[in-house]
């Protein structure tokens, strides 16, 4: 009870006020001791606890931050700024990370199935019909350098690529254009546990219509082997049915490491072999169906299918 009656008082003290003394009216003028004037009503800063039943108000004038203080309490916090909503794919762009994602496992078409194949052509006419250079061969310079093999539906490739040597792999198939030139060079980058070397041919081309050229191949290059340094086998490997098992060779493969050195740098300094080619099927032509910065999608005799992507395309990335 004492403290509410404390809390009454004080209360009644605090809010009171005392109106000055008016001409009319000899006798001060109390206001009522529960209105509060809201104008003149100064800030409340702090809440403290002094005793048990009430709290002390500890009141600060209107003016005791100032206007820039103020101000900048307001904005004091800092607001992050929204970043720009992402861009939305274009449906060219979805087609084409579809078209890329139905190769995987495909090893670039040898061991597609039929139910692959027909996804990725459906995908490749879609692609075709959206085309968004209609005249290749009026844009050389997006024809310009090395595009990597992705898929073909070539026939004549799948041998190279079904790796009937287990040691042999294709690392890479590729096709290098050089439009001021005319000159088109198609290459295989073969690697095995000894060495890696390469498999190419040199050819020209000439603009026949604004999609298609024709090419007659002039020489092929087998390119310098280049032994490794350190020459490392499986532990075993099949081979036309047979596993044959490589353990009892580490031990010999060890000692003759500083000869391989040797080889590697005397090989590696030779030039590469090159020959003529002048058979009857050194020509061929070949149709440019779709073609942007990364994407060259190409058809060729009996209707064989070639994708290709421009070397450094983050279209390569996994």
């Amino acid at each position: 009870m004492a403290g509410v009656f404390s809390l009454h008082q004080f209360s009644c003290k605090t809010l009171s006020k005392i109106s000055p003394p008016s001409q009319f009216n000899s006798k001060p003028t109390l206001s009522p001791p529960n209105s509060i004037n809201f104008n003149k009503t100064p800030l409340i800063s702090s809440l403290k606890i002094s005793g048990p039943g009430f709290q002390v108000v500890r009141a600060v004038p209107d003016n005791e931050w100032g206007p820039e203080k103020e101000e900048g309490a307001a904005t004091g916090v800092a607001v992050a700024e929204e970043e720009p909503p992402a861009k939305e794919p274009t449906e060219i762009e979805l087609l084409k990370k579809q078209l890329v994602d139905s190769f995987y496992g495909t090893d670039r078409g040898l061991r597609a199935t039929s139910e692959t194949r027909a996804e990725i052509v459906e995908l490749i006419t879609k692609l075709e019909a959206k085309n968004p250079t209609p005249a290749p061969t009026e844009a050389l310079t997006l024809l310009d350098g090395k595009w990597i093999l992705a898929y073909t539906s070539f026939v004549g490739l799948f041998p190279l690529l079904s790796r009937t040597l287990a040691l042999v792999k294709v690392e890479e198939i590729s096709q290098t254009i050089d439009s001021k030139n005319f000159t088109v060079q198609n290459s295989v980058l073969f690697s095995g546990p000894l060495a890696t070397t390469s498999l190419s041919t040199n050819a020209k081309f000439e603009v026949r219509s604004p999609k298609r050229v024709q090419i007659k191949f002039e020489e092929g290059i087998i390119g310098t082997p280049r032994l490794t340094d350190s020459i490392v086998l499986p532990e075993n490997v099949e081979f036309l049915g047979t596993k044959i098992d490589f353990t009892p060779f580490k031990g010999l493969i060890t000692s003759v490491q500083d000869t391989a050195s040797s080889v590697a740098k005397t090989i590696s300094s030779q030039p590469p072999l090159k020959f003529s080619i002048s058979n009857t099927n050194t020509e061929s032509w070949l149709l440019t169906t779709y073609l942007d910065e990364d994407l060259r999608i190409s058809r060729g005799d009996a209707g064989s299918i070639f994708v290709l992507i421009k070397e450094g395309s983050p279209l390569l990335t996994p």
